[in-house]
């Protein structure tokens, strides 16, 4: 399994108790979704360990685990801040109309029936997710929110979106000085 067939599920926080146990913050949207989880890939390195779960109790600011043969604190203690990751596809399925944001890389972005540009990248930063597009040899970038993304459509395989006014301006006069 390589990173990129993967989605990041969360990371360890820290022991607890001494007998392999540790602390888990799940970054999901919905905790409870992974209360019957039984295996994860802990990224050791370049590589995506499996890991098969004894039990967990999921809350929704951290949760315990027990990993199977970690049964000491020295054990779970190699643990402490390694990433934990599932397959794309143990991804809870989502209602009609709605969409996971790796979903959208590869997507042709157009307005107005005018093509702006594929995805290439989507950028999860606070307080404004981002998609990155290249218009005209320039990287731009897009603010992921209803009022820009209109509507994306998998079988055409592309995103209609209505642009702020002047948005791709900034990036395509930065060289004119």
């Amino acid at each position: 399994m390589k990173v990129e067939d993967c989605y990041q599920l969360g990371y360890v926080i820290k022991t607890h108790g001494l007998k392999g146990e540790i602390q888990v913050f799940l970054d999901v949207d919905n905790p409870l979704d992974y209360q019957d989880l039984e295996s994860v890939f802990v990224k050791q390195g370049n590589a995506l360990v499996p890991f098969f779960l004894e039990y967990i109790q999921v809350n929704p600011k951290k949760s315990i685990t027990k990993f199977e043969e970690v049964d000491t604190i020295e054990d779970a203690e190699r643990l402490v801040g390694q990433e934990l990751y599932l397959p794309l596809n143990a991804l809870p399925e989502l209602p009609e109309g709605e969409y996971y944001y790796h979903q959208l890389v590869g997507l042709m972005m157009v307005e107005d029936g005018k093509e702006l540009g594929v995805v290439d990248q989507v950028y999860e930063i606070a307080p404004q997710n981002l998609l990155s597009i290249i218009h005209q040899g320039k990287e731009v970038m897009i603010p992921i929110n209803d009022e820009i993304i209109r509507s994306v459509d998998f079988e055409k395989q592309c995103i209609e979106a209505k642009l702020p006014e002047g948005l791709l301006d900034v990036y395509l006069e930065e060289d004119e000085d």
